[in-house]
């Protein structure tokens, strides 16, 4: 069931599922929609659904289904906009009651306790940032055809930050997160300022605008305590090095356990490559951080595919990814399954 497995993925990527993660997930709903309606461009979720209200209501159902037959507790969440008047969202074309709380209900993991319940609660209610675009092309406001190099998407186009009432704050540049930190909760109205990078396909953080007086209280603070903070530091980067230390020896082992057959060296080569901090990849997930069977067969499948097959040279060749790697998908399974297999003692037959 498409559905389920959409479910599932949201799942175990979140600890949670929401409506709007299983229409992702389907393909019926695209992320640029979700952000034109959370900017307040789009009236109502359903509009901007590739699919129809009788299919829709269809999947709602199968998903309330599966989430009560696998226990998951229900979480109404709030949906407010990414608008200046924070705006509650509305999902449904209808604007129906029932409807709307059906798309508001998150639902969570039993594994959760009942605090980080109520945090995660809390933080999916919690009204989103303002966003400020640091625009790569010429643009016009909308009310009054200025321009620059901010603009702040609301409503039927992008406005100027003197239309949007956001041209008396300030900008703090990335880099510095407890001098970031203190200045946004300092500062009664803030955005993020971000900008996007056409090598990586996606918005990136730039800054933030905060108002002056919260910088220069947050630069005052940040530099009466700079010296405890630098100590404090060193005692994360620390702690940090020897949990990741832990985790790489951990997967090495779970790797060992699922693939015998893989020579010792390259089991922690492939550990230390996908439990690598701050890298993204599935050893760093939470199913890898749990050594989730499938996490580590992912991780050793990757390290296959790019050492052991010719799949590189084929992406270097201008081959799909998606094609290359149905083209190098039995040399994979190949080595995988050699690798299931016990190793033959030295004394064996």
């Amino acid at each position: 069931m498409r559905v389920a497995r959409a479910a599932e993925g949201a799942l175990t990527e979140k600890s949670y599922v929401a409506p709007v993660d299983v229409l992702l997930r389907l393909g019926w709903l695209q992320p640029a929609r979700v952000d034109e309606w959370r900017q307040g461009r789009l009236p109502a979720l359903e509009r901007g659904v590739q699919a129809n209200l009788s299919k829709v209501s269809t999947a709602m159902g199968l998903l309330r289904r599966w989430a009560e037959e696998q226990g998951l507790h229900p979480s109404e969440t709030d949906y407010v906009a990414r608008t200046r008047d924070r705006r509650r969202l509305q999902f449904s074309v209808s604007g129906a009651p029932a409807i709307e709380a059906a798309y508001r209900t998150h639902w969570v993991s039993p594994q959760l306790s009942e605090s980080k319940r109520r945090r995660l609660a809390e933080a999916n209610s919690k009204p989103p940032d303002l966003v400020v675009i640091n625009a790569l092309k010429d643009w016009s406001c909308t009310e009054c055809s200025g321009t620059g190099d901010l603009m702040f998407l609301e409503g039927p186009g992008p406005l100027c930050l003197t239309c949007a009432d956001l041209d008396h704050l300030v900008f703090l540049s990335r880099g510095d997160a407890a001098l970031t930190r203190r200045a946004k909760k300092a500062s009664a109205l803030s955005a993020v300022v971000v900008r996007f990078s056409r090598s990586r396909g996606r918005y990136e953080r730039q800054g933030l605008l905060v108002e002056e007086p919260a910088l220069e209280r947050a630069e005052a603070e940040c530099l009466a305590d700079e010296e405890a903070r630098r100590r404090r530091r060193v005692r994360d980067e620390e702690r940090r090095a020897a949990q990741d230390e832990n985790h790489s020896h951990a997967l090495a082992a779970a790797i060992l356990e699922s693939f015998p057959g893989c020579p010792p060296e390259r089991a922690r080569a492939i550990a230390e490559h996908a439990a690598a901090r701050g890298s993204g990849r599935v050893g760093r997930s939470a199913a890898g951080r749990a050594l989730e069977p499938e996490a580590v067969r992912l991780a050793v499948a990757a390290s296959v595919r790019h050492l052991d097959t010719r799949y590189d040279a084929l992406l270097m060749a201008g081959t799909d990814r998606a094609e290359a790697r149905a083209l190098v998908r039995e040399d994979v399974d190949g080595v995988l399954d050699n690798w299931r297999a016990m190793p033959v003692s030295p004394g064996g037959p």
